[in-house]
């Protein structure tokens, strides 16, 4: 997603708060500095806040966090879960997340503009699938070794300003390559070139629902071509992908803001709330106004 969001309405009505919007590793308005990358301790930042920060987003930063000693309860995008030591979490840019440490809890936070992607060598590489995707999971202790080694080297590097950027860049890329390959299970989820561009298009024309058309003409496929690419390597239909990502930034709306279900509608880009309001129930079994009656730990639909 590419700025805060906003609603505007013609009657002046009260704008509801957004989303927060981080910058790429503090708070204010969002920014896009290419080649950032940043890294901190776990202790000198939430230390400050009674070791919580609350669920915000980054729309132009990616962030991996690491549990070497104590416990993390993590937020991302409607999901809750625990993260036991040593464990990790993959945060992709525009997911909506929030961390509660127990105190003195150990670690680091490590922030990389979107542009550190360009890093990964194809599709199939595993840096593309951990800042793309996300996830979270356990760390062996020869990986978290690793790991410790290379964020204690970055932390004494950023207080250099003469240390090159290019040594903090080739040192993040080691620390993401230290975690755990996906799972063979997540190989459906890689994706090729034109399925790259396709999610890509996504984000970028998520308000506009264009026809399929719109996306094959501009990946330079046929429909049949499209649909037979997201049917082997994530098992549903272009449109599916679509309205599931829809679905998503809708679930993320109405939880994180005020919002009400017609006001995010018409940010969605629906010129009809009732149509909005099947749309939601046909793709999450509830109708939006249930939302935020719901548990906190219940999984948004996948996009």
């Amino acid at each position: 997603m590419g700025q805060t969001l906003y609603w505007y309405f013609p009657d002046m009505r009260p704008t509801p708060p957004p989303i927060p919007t981080y910058g790429l590793y503090s708070d204010g308005e969002a920014q896009s500095s290419a080649g950032f990358v940043h890294i901190e301790t776990i202790a000198i930042r939430s230390s400050l806040h009674d070791w919580e920060i609350k669920p915000h987003r980054h729309d132009h930063g990616i962030q991996v966090l690491i549990v070497k000693e104590g416990h993390a309860d993590v937020t991302l995008d409607g999901e809750q879960f625990a993260l036991p030591p040593p464990g990790f979490v993959t945060v992709p840019v525009g997911s909506v997340h929030g961390f509660r440490f127990r105190p003195d809890t150990v670690g680091h936070i490590m922030t990389l503009s979107q542009d550190f992607l360009t890093r990964a060598h194809g599709p199939e590489d595993p840096l593309r699938r951990w800042l793309t995707t996300g996830g979270h999971g356990a760390l062996p202790a020869p990986a978290m070794a690793r790991i410790a080694m290379l964020a204690g080297e970055m932390l004494v590097l950023m207080q250099d300003w003469q240390t090159q950027p290019a040594l903090i860049h080739a040192l993040a890329e080691a620390l993401v390559r230290s975690l755990p390959a996906p799972q063979q299970a997540d190989a459906h989820n890689r994706d090729d070139r034109r399925l790259t561009q396709f999610r890509h298009l996504i984000e970028t024309h998520l308000r506009d629902h264009h026809p399929l058309e719109f996306y094959t003409t501009s990946i330079g496929c046929t429909p049949r071509t499209l649909s037979r690419l997201c049917r082997a390597r994530l098992d549903c239909s272009p449109l599916d992908l679509i309205n599931r990502r829809l679905a998503l930034e809708a679930q993320r709306l109405l939880r994180y803001t005020s919002a009400s279900v017609e006001q995010v509608a018409q940010e969605l880009g629906f010129g009809d709330p009732s149509y909005f309001s099947r749309f939601y129930l046909r793709m999450t079994g509830h109708r939006p106004r249930m939302e935020r009656d719901r548990p906190a730990e219940t999984s948004p639909p996948q996009g």
